[in-house]
């Protein structure tokens, strides 16, 4: 116990210094992690395994993480910030039209999801079913920003149908639940570099769906 504390009395100092080297570490770490939480899942990926893969001791990365959930939020924190603040910055936009900012909107997740390969899609396979349920600060604020994000999503596809873009008998919910469907599912097949770009795979995505509710 005193080793572990004395580990962590180190980490806190090292991360308050904010030394070059410590956070290049860090981002490796990062990395190797998430790259294990995609292909082996995260509950089975043990810190054994992310430091036999990193080429160090278990007792190294302990100096760099308190723990394999804090690698896991590490992974993923920032990405739905900027998503949520490039999305509001979106549907403020007055110059162009709710069909408009969705097709954005699609091609903004999309990319993100390719930027920050495969952090989200470890969130999304592994854990976004059971955040809903945890009390932590961190998890509420994950929920929070979800759900503000799919309420831009669907304040878009409402201002479409009153303005007579969008057929008015597909409920807006389930327009919007399909849409995030296709592109979460994409964490089942998606990966950067492959013959689909995540662009080419927004602008399918946006053929299907705009067919799909586009008023006759």
């Amino acid at each position: 116990m005193t080793q572990r504390s004395n580990i962590s009395l180190r980490r806190k100092t090292a991360l308050s210094e904010g030394n070059v080297d410590y956070s290049t570490k860090r981002e490796y770490l990062i990395r190797v992690a998430a790259t294990l939480f995609k292909e082996k899942g995260y509950k089975s990926t043990t810190l054994n395994d992310i430091a036999q893969h990193a080429g160090m001791h278990r007792a190294t990365v302990y100096y760099y993480f308190g723990n394999k959930e804090e690698l896991f939020r590490e992974a993923i924190k920032g990405v739905l910030d900027s998503n949520i603040a490039k999305a509001e910055d979106l549907v403020s936009t007055k110059t162009i039209d709710p069909r408009e900012k969705l097709q954005r909107l699609i091609e903004l997740v999309m990319t993100s999801y390719d930027e920050s390969y495969p952090y989200m899609y470890v969130y999304i396979q592994e854990e976004m079913h059971e955040v809903a349920a945890e009390r932590s600060p961190w998890a509420q604020q994950m929920v929070q920003q979800t759900r503000r994000f799919e309420k831009m999503f669907m304040t878009l596809v409402s201002q479409g149908i009153a303005q007579g873009q969008f057929r008015r008998d597909i409920p807006v919910a389930l327009a919007a639940n399909a849409m995030f469907g296709m592109l979460n599912w994409t964490h089942r097949w998606y990966k950067p570099g492959s013959s689909h770009s995540a662009k080419h795979v927004a602008e399918g995505f946006c053929k299907v769906f705009f067919e799909g509710i586009r008023k006759s």
